[in-house]
């Protein structure tokens, strides 16, 4: 895609030059390190290639741009002009194989929208892990780096799953270099690039699984008071904003996410759920399905996992909503890595 993109860019008069490849910055790798050139100024890139740009996965892309920690380019394979336009407002300097383009370094201001691909994207394949049963399994793995070595029946038994798709989705991870036995010896299984095994689970996470966790969407009078909804009693937890809201003190939820194993039909009548917005029921209330099955954080009893409330944060696209998730990395999400 890279490749394709330097054709791109000198159809707009742009020369393109690819410095290094897959090069190590302080924080992560990056794809590429390019010099762009335009009409006697020169820029110097740190590239994300990301296929299949969508509104869900917005977000993810935007985290890891930042974690390059220099000037970043996104390079991917179709950008629409409603998210043109999302990108551009948010000053990401982007390239895509149609020719569509933002850059501005003043005086430079390369700005392109509305070309069109000159054939449909292909579709992204994944390997087995990231099919919707071996990102639950991927879920249990991120949140419990340190289980890599338990026996699959076990691993099944917290991801929700039948036993033989952690069958599939430890040799994935081992092809994939996410997953090695030390010494080539049983029982020592590691796990490796956590940072960017968590990256691509967020990104297909918002793509494949999440929509399917959707249970319902719901109206209520007012989200005032939410703090005080009896979710212990349903067996649900919060997840998404209201969840960011409790670890960070910082966001205040316009959408209250739970997640239960089913739809709690006492708690939708305590708090006059309805199905179709009304006068005086316009504040919304999602209900998702849990997906996994080891137990919480002590500590926050009555909330989803961290690093889905990071996930769900990203998936929104809202500014806010990513700047908290990245908060909420920082402080519950990085460390269980190096725990791990």
């Amino acid at each position: 895609m890279l490749d394709a993109a330097v054709e791109a860019a000198q159809g707009l008069g742009i020369a393109f030059e690819i410095i290094q490849r897959e090069p190590q910055l302080e924080q992560t790798r990056a794809d590429a390190l390019v010099r762009l050139t335009h009409g006697g100024h020169e820029m110097l890139y740190a590239v994300e290639v990301r296929r299949t740009l969508h509104p869900s996965t917005l977000g993810a892309a935007v985290q890891q741009l930042e974690r390059l920690g220099q000037q970043a380019m996104l390079v991917t394979d179709y950008v629409t002009p409603a998210l043109a336009d999302e990108l551009k407002a948010r000053h990401i300097a982007f390239l895509d194989t149609a020719g569509n383009a933002y850059f501005e370094q003043p005086p430079l201001l390369i700005w392109v929208k509305g070309q069109k691909p000159a054939a449909k994207p292909a579709a992204e394949t994944a390997g087995r892990a990231f099919q919707p049963t071996g990102l639950q399994v991927l879920f249990t793995l991120l949140c419990n780096p340190q289980m890599v070595n338990r026996p699959y029946r076990e691993l099944a038994e917290m991801a929700g799953v039948a036993h033989g798709t952690v069958g599939f989705v430890m040799p994935d991870l081992q092809q994939q270099g996410f997953v090695r036995d030390l010494n080539g010896k049983r029982g020592t299984r590691r796990m490796f690039e956590l940072d960017r095994l968590l990256d691509e689970w967020v990104t297909t996470y918002a793509r494949v699984l999440r929509p399917r966790t959707l249970l319902g969407r719901y109206y209520v009078p007012t989200l005032e008071g939410w703090k005080d909804w009896p979710l212990a009693e349903h067996g649900a937890l919060w997840g998404g904003e209201p969840a960011a809201a409790v670890l960070t003190d910082y966001l205040r939820p316009g959408v209250l996410t739970l997640y239960a194993d089913k739809m709690p039909g006492l708690l939708a009548a305590r708090q006059k759920f309805m199905k179709e917005p009304a006068p005086g029921h316009t504040a919304v209330v999602e209900v998702r399905k849990r997906f996994w099955n080891f137990p919480v954080d002590p500590g926050h009893n009555n909330l989803v996992p961290p690093l889905l409330v990071y996930a769900d944060l990203l998936a929104t696209g809202d500014a806010r909503c990513i700047e908290t998730a990245k908060m909420i990395y920082d402080a519950y999400v990085a460390r269980l890595f190096t725990e791990g």
